[in-house]
């Protein structure tokens, strides 16, 4: 009698092997699916406002429309922040036009806190496109280079708490 390749002891564990390698894979595209199906996370509508044209733009209007966009950010009422203009720069195809808003949380004891966080902002005026398209803009953290774009990314407050515990760990490890 002839011996068969299931017959095999090797054999059998390839076969086996091959088997749970199926199961698993099989198993895990089903489950796949179901988490695409299935997980109920709670919408979230990304806000954002209506920029101006590129034709209107003035670094006023551009600074009003910042804090309006800041506006819609979940951040806990006891965050402030101010805003300032930085700069301009003017490159081949755009006009960049470069704002701070820097965050922190004043109390009685502390009004002028030892830590804040800046996020940065960019508009961008084309000099290509038609001057009718509204401004382009994105924004980051500070000690980060994700560019994050309104209506796209929605702003979290962690960031902010992120970036002035970085600082305060790090005023805390220095002595002067």
């Amino acid at each position: 009698m002839e011996d068969t390749i299931e017959d095999r002891p090797s054999s059998n564990l390839s076969l086996r092997a091959n088997e749970i390698v199926n199961t698993v894979l099989e198993n895990a595209r089903s489950s796949l699916s179901k988490t695409e199906q299935e997980v109920d996370f709670p919408e979230y509508d990304m806000k954002n406002i209506d920029w101006i044209t590129c034709q209107n733009f003035t670094i006023e209007l551009g600074k009003r429309q910042i804090e309006e966009y800041i506006q819609t950010w979940e951040v806990h009422p006891s965050w402030l922040f101010s805003l300032e203009f930085i700069r301009e720069s003017v490159l081949e195809f755009y006009k960049q036009y470069h704002y701070r808003a820097q965050w922190s949380i004043p109390t009685r004891r502390t009004p002028i806190p030892k830590a804040t966080a800046s996020v940065y902002f960019v508009i961008e005026i084309s000099k290509i496109k038609p001057q009718t398209l509204p401004v382009e803009v994105y924004f980051m953290t500070e000690s980060n280079r994700l560019a994050h774009r309104p209506g796209k990314s929605r702003f979290r407050e962690k960031w902010l708490k992120d970036v002035i515990e970085s600082k305060t760990l790090l005023q805390d490890t220095v002595n002067f």
